[in-house]
């Protein structure tokens, strides 16, 4: 594996959170690197495998709060390249999904920088692993549609979602805007819903929910996603029999057995 280049630029995926889902492109860029600019849902554990020799800058934002604007990052980035540094941007999930890679490569062109984009695990696949369940059983889903929470309303509300499995990256904190458009779109009030958060991480924890209850779920910790759809039926009854299962068992006194271990 080839160490990172001076004077060039590496969007770099950093996967769901577990270091373990790492590529080894990853993993070698970042041990290399002099510069790594890294997002704030990028855990701790995969930011200490930067090398001894890296500069490392947290450049994201948290409940909306940036530290540091777009345009810095992108002027840190090409300054740090014209410097004869290499660049690892480093963000959580896949680069190029939802992580305003566009505007960033856009800047680098601009400016004449050398980029390379090095793709990452998405939340989306970390979430359906964690379920259990295929995003495209082809007996029940035809596609997949990935939305952000302050899109996701706008986004097909004139079709029913029969055969989509949607998945929501930053859907909030309050569901009841969702799942009353979705009702609206004519979706049924018993559709499968799992609301995940940390996919793929330690302390990864999901709840299972149909659209017509979604608004009394309350999410957990950042980042969260929110997954919907009849393809997630299987993994839903199976969480439901766990459940029930759990539920005797403590009114009979036996150990409790972990209902969301994947």
């Amino acid at each position: 594996m080839s160490a990172a280049t001076k004077g060039t630029v590496y969007l770099v995926g950093a996967g769901p959170g577990d270091p373990e889902l790492l590529t080894l492109r990853a993993v070698a860029l970042l041990r290399s690197a002099d510069l790594v600019l890294h997002d704030d849902l990028v855990p701790e554990a995969v930011i200490a495998m930067a090398g001894g020799q890296a500069l490392v800058i947290s450049v994201g934002k948290r409940c909306g709060v940036k530290r540091v604007h777009q345009s810095e990052i992108h002027s840190l980035m090409i300054e740090a390249a014209h410097r004869q540094l290499s660049v690892v941007r480093l963000k959580s999930g896949d680069p190029l999904v939802f992580g305003r890679a566009a505007e960033e490569i856009d800047a680098l062109r601009a400016s004449g920088v050398p980029f390379q984009v090095v793709p990452g695990i998405t939340a989306a696949f970390a979430a359906a692993a964690a379920i259990g369940c295929s995003l495209t059983d082809r007996r029940t889903a035809s596609s997949v549609e990935l939305h952000t929470g302050h899109k996701a309303t706008d986004a097909g509300n004139d079709l029913a979602s029969e055969s989509v499995t949607r998945v929501v990256y930053m859907p909030g904190r309050n569901f009841l805007s969702f799942a009353e458009e979705r009702l609206r779109a004519g979706d049924a009030p018993v559709l499968p819903c799992c609301v995940i958060s940390r996919a793929a991480q330690s302390d990864q924890s999901m709840q299972w929910s149909t659209l017509g209850e979604l608004a009394d779920v309350v999410p957990g910790p950042a980042p969260v996603l929110l997954l919907t759809g009849w393809a997630l039926a299987d993994a839903a009854a199976r969480n439901a029999s766990d459940t029930c299962g759990e539920a005797m068992r403590h009114l009979e006194g036996e150990p409790s057995q972990p209902v969301h271990e994947v």
